[in-house]
């Protein structure tokens, strides 16, 4: 969600922060393509993420995720950092949660996860979005920031992919997407095809629920958090 000079502007809504509006900026599929479209530009203090795309599948947002946060002419979430994030205990208030749903799993087909984010002060080893973990039954997938980039998994009955993007803990607004098809998982970074693996990872279908910044089930030190400090602007599953 980008931003101009004037009053801010969310769906209906107007409300004043300092001299910014808000403009609708498409995400990187229509909301009626995407399997869900979050554009996180929900007012200050909202609970609920909503989801764009028809389908209903909306989130729980933590009291300690800050909505309706502008940084460089973007809106988003801000998702605080903490002491030690990797190694915090478990902090629910820390995510946004979307309960399981068929619609959520990649089965068989062509899947794809895109995220537009800003990195906070810690590049490594953070979640940014999730469903299932490395042990969980059915596979998993996930986006993580790993050592100023981010790094795609996807693993399924038929093996496990995993690609990176080069460094972009520039303090700057970057929008990354990783696309899994039958044969390979793909990077795309700003619209730039980058990395890919020729993999079919197969079937991927979990119960488990799609977590954003962190992991929805964890308890250090057997199971490190990895609560992810920065900003959100949009999610949208393909």
């Amino acid at each position: 969600m980008t931003v101009r000079s004037g009053p801010v502007r969310t769906g209906l809504l107007v409300a004043t922060a300092g001299a910014l509006a808000v403009t609708g900026a498409a995400g990187p599929a229509s909301a009626a393509a995407a399997r869900a479209n979050w554009q996180m530009d929900e007012r200050a203090g909202t609970t609920v993420m909503v989801d764009r795309s028809g389908h209903g599948l909306d989130g729980q947002i933590g009291a300690r995720v800050q909505t309706h946060t502008v940084i460089d002419g973007r809106l988003g979430y801000l998702f605080p950092h903490t002491t030690n994030l990797a190694n915090d205990p478990a902090d629910p208030e820390h995510l946004v949660v979307v309960p399981d749903s068929p619609t959520l799993n990649p089965g068989t087909g062509d899947y794809s996860v895109t995220v537009t984010t800003r990195f906070g002060p810690s590049a490594n080893y953070r979640n940014l979005v999730q469903k299932g973990q490395s042990t969980t039954t059915g596979g998993f997938f996930k986006l993580e920031v790993d050592h100023g980039g981010v790094t795609c998994v996807f693993r399924g009955s038929g093996g496990r992919a995993s690609v990176s993007t080069g460094l972009i803990n520039d303090k700057t607004w970057h929008t990354v997407t990783c696309a899994r098809t039958a044969g390979a998982v793909t990077m795309t970074v700003d619209g730039v095809v980058g990395a890919s693996r020729s993999v079919a990872t197969g079937n991927i279908v979990n119960g488990e629920p799609l977590a954003i910044g962190g992991k929805a089930d964890c308890a250090n030190p057997d199971v490190e958090c990895d609560y992810f400090a920065g900003y959100v602007d949009q999610v949208v599953i393909g």
